[in-house]
């Protein structure tokens, strides 16, 4: 029987097939490399073919020997289903093999903090991920996706997970489905009414309670953007941010966290949420706030921004960003648009100003000028806003 140390603990590879004539045999191996092994052992089954109940039975005393459930690795998904079928996978920490995937000239259709999507076909995208802890960022994006779906929020749920390259990505089923930016640059003549269904979605995700489901607060998020960003902000600018989020209503409605056109999908006609590891509850501001980093913030200091990032001119997002405000909130009234755009910038800047800490070196040029331009934008809305909240 093969096996290995691999970060202190011992793999196990189980190959071939186990059944009636040999499971004995196999046991007694198992048994023998545990009478030497330190730590828990992990099973590896990427090249088991086969398991008949005799083999489970011999699964079954591992774990009583163990005193807890044992990690079963790399499963086929043939071999996956006679665990599933026999209620193994609630016995032990299971998972899949892992199936190769390349991403080589697909398109890139949406880019956020943890990772990018990209169509693979026209009937499946991939979202790849680039954070270490990789799959548990998966898992906990599955999580919330099921939470969104369950509360009545159309939303994909991935079916599969893949390696492409050095990463680990999802595999969602889209048919024929078009981001809001591909309609965007494919329909400019029709950007208007794009739009209207665009904000009446986002208007229909904040009025969704979520009344089942563990959610992080969107305002604890945000409150803790101001405490990792204390330094650059100064106490007194950080605290007054954190006090003007404080007094936010205690909101239980959904917030996707990261509202951009590549992040919502046109699928027979309906939207349909992607990329759920933002999800959380609270105002509607934190949506607003995103919307104006993609569209505003991240143009101001890289006007070229928005034509590589989203394919489209700097004008039209400016465009964009304005349109929706005046179709959310149902007014073109100039001053009131500008009020609401104060209090929206206050989150939209300290969000912003989190992501290009976490992803852009001060020792760049563009990374400098942006840290120091939001932190001056900062200081000027925080002497002129009292209350982030927005009304309708």
């Amino acid at each position: 029987m093969r096996t290995e140390t691999e970060n202190g603990r011992t793999v196990i590879y189980l190959e071939g097939r186990i059944d009636t004539v040999n499971a004995p045999e196999i046991e007694r191996e198992i048994n023998s490399v545990l009478d030497e092994a330190a730590g828990e052992p992990v099973l590896d089954g990427s090249g088991l073919e086969y398991i008949s109940s005799a083999g489970l039975r011999v699964l079954m005393k591992l774990r009583r020997r163990v005193g807890s459930p044992i990690e079963i690795r790399g499963l086929t998904p043939e071999v996956y289903e006679v665990f599933e079928m026999t209620g193994f996978t609630e016995l032990f920490t299971v998972s899949k093999r892992i199936r190769e995937l390349s991403v080589d000239g697909c398109k890139l259709i949406g880019q956020g903090f943890y990772g990018s999507v990209y169509r693979i076909d026209d009937e499946t995208i991939v979202k790849v991920f680039r954070v270490p802890d990789s799959r548990a960022v998966i898992e906990e994006e599955k999580r919330k996706a099921r939470i969104a779906l369950v509360n009545g929020l159309p939303t994909a749920i991935s079916y599969d997970i893949v390696r492409v390259g050095d990463s680990l990505g999802t595999v969602f089923e889209l048919l024929n489905a078009r981001s809001f930016n591909d309609l965007i640059i494919e329909q400019p003549e029709n950007i208007d009414s794009i739009l209207e269904q665009y904000a009446g979605f986002l208007r229909l995700i904040h009025d969704t309670e979520i009344v089942s489901g563990d959610l992080p607060a969107a305002k604890d998020v945000y409150i803790g953007y101001a405490d990792k960003l204390a330094d650059l902000l100064g106490s007194e600018l950080s605290e007054r941010i954190k006090a003007l989020l404080r007094a936010l209503p205690d909101d239980p409605y959904a917030v996707h966290g990261d509202y951009q056109m590549k992040n919502v999908m046109l699928v027979n006609g309906e939207p349909m949420l992607i990329d759920m590891d933002t999800l959380s509850i609270g105002d509607r501001i934190f949506d607003l706030a995103a919307l104006f980093v993609t569209y505003r913030a991240y143009g101001e200091d890289e006007p070229e921004n928005s034509m590589n990032f989203l394919g489209i001119t700097a004008d039209k997002t400016e465009y964009i960003f304005t349109k929706l405000l005046e179709l959310y909130f149902g007014t073109e009234d100039k001053q009131r648009l500008a009020d609401l755009t104060d209090r929206i910038s206050v989150a939209g800047y300290l969000r912003f100003l989190y992501l290009v800490t976490s992803s852009e070196p001060e020792t760049t040029t563009l990374g400098r000028l942006r840290r120091e331009h939001s932190v001056q934008k900062l200081k000027a809305l925080a002497e002129r806003v009292n209350d982030l909240r927005l009304g309708l």
